[in-house]
Order: structure tokens, then C-alpha cells, then sequence
């Protein structure tokens, strides 16, 4: 790859292919400059979707929260599909807490893509959320060493409780 094609890329992934992004900060014009193809930009995307599928964790959910961003600019099926598998074979083993942020970067994801994707797909994502947050709701208060509910404008069970609840109300709310 030559190097003007390189700064491209790098410019587009490190705004997550944000064009609006990319003008706040200033570096639209230099982007456009490069005159990158669709396609292009379209395999960019399928790469970093691939990358950032590979790094969901339940130890952080740094990848769960690039993939939103994406979604921002590129509502693909793959997206949910990959954070719908990995959430329902992952999370529900872990803390209140990183159930909590899966359930709501799922349903920001659900919103966002929900035009774009087989309604299998769709029931399938809203029913692994829904039992993500019916679990948060009917199970103890289980937090790890280094999360702590004021990090996540939590106080208690209680708040972690409303908090799925809205969530639930959310998520029936996009149903509709």
C-alpha cells in the first residue's frame, strides 16, 4: 500500500469512517483529498468490524464500544450478528456490571442497524438483551475487583435495577 493510501486508511479508521468527525477536527479536506473509492471505504469498515469482533471481552468493552461507533456510519447485519453471538455465549457468565454495558451498547446497536438486517437476526438480538437484563434484574449484585457501581452513575442494586428496567422499556420500545 502506497503512502498516501495508508494515511487514508488510518485517517478513516481512527475516526471510525466519521466523515462529520473528521471535519470537526480538521482533517476532512486532507481525507477527500486521497478521492478514496467506495468499495473502499466499505472493505475499511469490514476490517474493523472483523478486528474489533475479535477483542469483545468481557474484561472490557472497548471493542463493543468501537463497533457502536461504526454502526454510527455503516449499520451492517454483521455487527449485531457478531455482538449477539458473543454476548450470548459470554456475558452472561460475568459481572452486573458488564452486563449492564453490553445490554445497553446492544440496544444502541439494535437502533442503529435495525433497518439493515434479517428480522431473525433482530428477534434473536432483542431476546439475548432481554435475558442479558432480565438476569442483571432477578440475580444478586455481582461486581468485579475494579468496578465500581459510582464508575457507572450507580449506586446500588436498586439503581442497577431501574437502570435495566429502562433499558427493557427501551428495548420494548424499538420493538414497536
Amino acid at each position: 500500500m502506497d503512502n498516501q493510501l495508508l494515511r487514508a486508511k488510518e485517517l478513516f479508521t481512527s475516526y471510525h469512517g466519521s466523515t462529520l468527525h473528521m471535519y470537526r477536527e480538521g482533517d476532512l479536506e486532507e481525507y477527500r483529498e486521497y478521492n478514496i473509492p467506495k468499495d473502499m471505504e466499505i472493505e475499511w469498515f469490514k476490517e474493523m468490524i472483523d478486528q474489533y469482533t475479535r477483542e469483545l471481552s468481557i474484561r472490557d468493552w472497548n471493542a463493543v464500544e468501537h463497533l457502536d461507533l461504526i454502526a454510527d456510519h455503516y449499520p451492517d447485519a454483521s455487527i449485531l450478528k457478531n455482538i449477539e453471538s458473543f454476548a450470548s455465549r459470554n456475558v452472561m457468565s460475568s459481572d452486573s456490571i458488564v452486563k449492564l454495558m453490553f445490554a445497553e451498547k446492544m440496544i444502541d446497536i439494535i437502533k442503529k442497524t435495525k433497518k439493515h438486517i434479517p428480522e431473525e437476526l433482530l428477534i434473536e438480538a432483542y431476546k439475548t438483551t432481554y435475558i442479558i437484563l432480565n438476569e442483571i434484574m432477578n440475580k444478586p449484585l455481582i461486581i468485579d475487583p475494579g468496578h465500581e457501581l459510582e464508575q457507572y452513575n450507580l449506586k446500588d442494586k436498586k439503581s442497577l435495577n431501574n437502570r435495566a428496567k429502562r433499558s427493557i422499556e427501551n428495548l420494548k420500545n424499538e420493538l414497536n
